[in-house]
């Protein structure tokens, strides 16, 4: 029986409810800890990197327990509910640190809850995913619901870029940067400052129980509609395997340098964002415009994604595609340092770089996922063994580990700059964030993707074969 409307609508709403909170996690926890509460930019980056790679490792271990499970309920379902649940209130308790910890004690909440985060969310992640084949008969109908999640996910974190700062400043109660901020004194810029920060610290936890809840309830939709239909044993690679797969598979480990590469790119931009448009653009409406903006580049990278790609694949090869990406995303940063260094803040004008960097993230997300998907056949011909599961695994594991990266370069570039909201000492931040250390914010944020972008070009254009001929005649190979 094929899949009805309502199960394909329930599973959407589960991405949806499950990137909303992944979004949220990856985007502003650095924030929340570092600017509002404090906690040194450099310490935050080396738990939420350390955090990303341990949970990137922990993949193939939950991977394992889910195979193994049997229940009258199914293996994925049960393990997908636990974890949501589990996962919801340790997100609210990550954006809800007591008022009373601070120093040691506020690292140390951090990092236990960050590590909790990670795990609980694995816990669901790699249920939600693997569970397709056990309600889908197979061939186009799993591609269409995979692409459909794949969508509703992307609408997930488009909702939290949008929502999320516009949601925090109304749940806590008050703007309190008045329009005339800078002609104030250091000690009034002082005490606005610190209740602008208590006030972003009650919306962020008040949010982040919104989300927790509207994910427990997606999920919940999700598991109550979805049936398994069969059982299917479910292949749980090692790290071990992962790693020999690449090593014996040189087009895998092409594909997933350029995915490291373009993934810190992207990631490094997305955790500064906010960091520009509070500290370099700055005034009492940042976060309008920080909002507008972010609303703008979601808007343009799901079009990217569900228009763009197919329009172009129409016309050009993934390959060329991939090379035009690329440069639309160097361009499109070229022209944002440019505008930077110029001191030009109107969102319209932001929104011309923006609109290219934002275009190619959506193409080079599908793209490095095609990429991945080649490099299956290739690895059969190859090796006389299809690792398809193994490669596969890969994607979520890299990810991870270029976001843990990505934030551990993000928070250097904090502390350089001297971007830190320590609450002991606002005047001096104010001052820091006015003076020549903004520079660092601004290369790092646009030069430093441009460099990962452009190695990631020579690494793909050196070593990647797999044409649409080659994977034409590698077919013809495998079949006869």
């Amino acid at each position: 029986m094929k899949l009805s409307g309502k199960e394909k609508v329930s599973y959407g709403l589960g991405a949806v409810g499950k990137d909303m909170v992944y979004m949220l996690s990856a985007t502003y926890i650095l924030y929340y800890y570092q600017d509002i509460l404090g906690v040194s930019s450099v310490t935050m980056g080396a738990i939420l990197m350390a955090a990303r790679v341990f949970d990137a490792f922990n993949d193939p271990i939950m991977g394992v327990l889910v195979a193994k499970t049997k229940t009258k309920w199914g293996k994925f379902r049960p393990w997908l509910l636990i974890g949501t649940l589990f996962n919801a209130v340790i997100l609210y308790l990550l954006f809800a640190a007591p008022p009373a910890l601070t120093g040691k004690g506020l690292v140390a909440y951090a990092a236990v809850m960050y590590i909790l985060w990670g795990v609980t969310y694995t816990m669901m992640d790699i249920p939600y995913w693997s569970m397709i084949p056990a309600f889908t008969e197979g061939g186009r109908e799993r591609e269409s619901l995979t692409s459909l999640a794949r969508s509703c996910a992307g609408v997930g974190s488009a909702l939290i870029t949008v929502l999320t700062m516009v949601c925090v400043f109304a749940l806590g109660g008050a703007n309190y940067i008045s329009p005339d901020f800078d002609s104030l004194s250091p000690e009034s810029q002082a005490i606005q400052l610190a209740m602008q920060a208590k006030a972003e610290r009650e919306g962020f936890r008040i949010f982040a129980l919104i989300i927790a809840i509207i994910f427990i309830v997606f999920i919940t939709i999700t598991c109550i509609c979805i049936k398994e239909k069969s059982t299917v044993d479910m292949e749980s690679p090692s790290v071990g395997q992962m790693f020999k797969a690449l090593i014996q598979n040189d087009q895998a480990m092409t594909v997933v340098i350029t995915i490291v590469l373009v993934n810190c790119s992207l990631y490094i931009t997305s955790n500064l964002l906010i960091y520009f448009f509070k500290y370099d653009i700055a005034g009492a409406d940042w976060h309008d415009t920080y909002t507008a903006f972010n609303a703008f580049g979601g808007g343009i990278q799901i079009v990217s994604m569900m228009l763009f790609y197919p329009l172009l694949r129409k016309i050009f090869s993934s390959i060329k595609i991939f090379n035009l990406s690329i440069v639309f995303a160097v361009a499109g940063y070229g022209v944002l340092f440019l505008f930077m260094c110029m001191g030009i803040h109107n969102l319209v004008m932001l929104c011309v770089p923006g609109f290219f960097i934002f275009v190619a993230f959506g193409l080079l997300t599908v793209l490095t996922t095609v990429f991945l998907a080649n490099t299956v056949d290739y690895g059969e011909l190859k090796n006389n063994r299809r690792d398809e599961s193994v490669i596969f695994s890969m994607q979520t594991f890299v990810v991870k580990l270029a976001s843990g990266v990505a934030v551990f370069i993000a928070s250097i570039c904090l502390q350089i700059s001297h971007l830190s909201k320590d609450t002991s000492n606002v005047e001096e931040a104010v001052e820091a964030a006015r003076s020549s250390s903004l520079v660092w914010l601004r290369v790092t944020m646009s030069l430093i993707p441009i460099i990962g972008l452009i190695i990631a070009l020579v690494v793909f254009r050196r070593k990647y074969i797999l044409t649409d001929g080659k994977l034409a005649e590698i077919s013809e190979k495998l079949r006869g």
